[in-house]
């Protein structure tokens, strides 16, 4: 049973930036497209972005293009997310997930996936 593990979230002011890790056990990470989410209080929880197991082919959302990087290191079994240039709209509770894949697969879609880590929380304040 793949199980999911996020961290690296904490404060930080705008214009700052976070790298959030998602470590795997369980299974091989390579197995699996990743995605990841946000929740905000008194929000849905939207997408950020997805990365292929096969190629380490993104997809990202709208309003975190350009600011925010998706890897992986499937020799750590972990999946990172950098974030720059931070704004206090990206406060949120940030997860991970996982789904089954190959090649290029990839969504943004969430109820696609199947494993979801715990969260870990961003606050962009001053």
């Amino acid at each position: 049973q793949l199980q999911l593990v996020e961290s690296g979230g904490g404060l930080v002011q705008p214009g700052g930036s976070l790298r959030l890790s998602c470590l795997a056990s369980g299974s091989f990470l390579a197995y699996y497209a990743i995605g990841w989410f946000r929740q905000a209080p008194g929000k849905e929880r939207e997408p950020v972005s997805s990365i292929s197991s096969g190629d380490g082919s993104t997809l990202y959302a709208d309003p975190v293009k350009g600011r925010f990087t998706v890897s992986r290191d499937d020799a750590k079994n972990t999946v990172y997310l950098q974030m720059n240039s931070l704004k206090p709209e990206d406060t949120a509770v940030y997860y991970c997930a996982a789904e089954v894949a190959t090649g290029s697969w990839k969504t943004l879609i969430d109820d696609e996936y199947d494993y979801w880590g715990q969260g870990t929380q961003v606050t962009v304040s001053s």
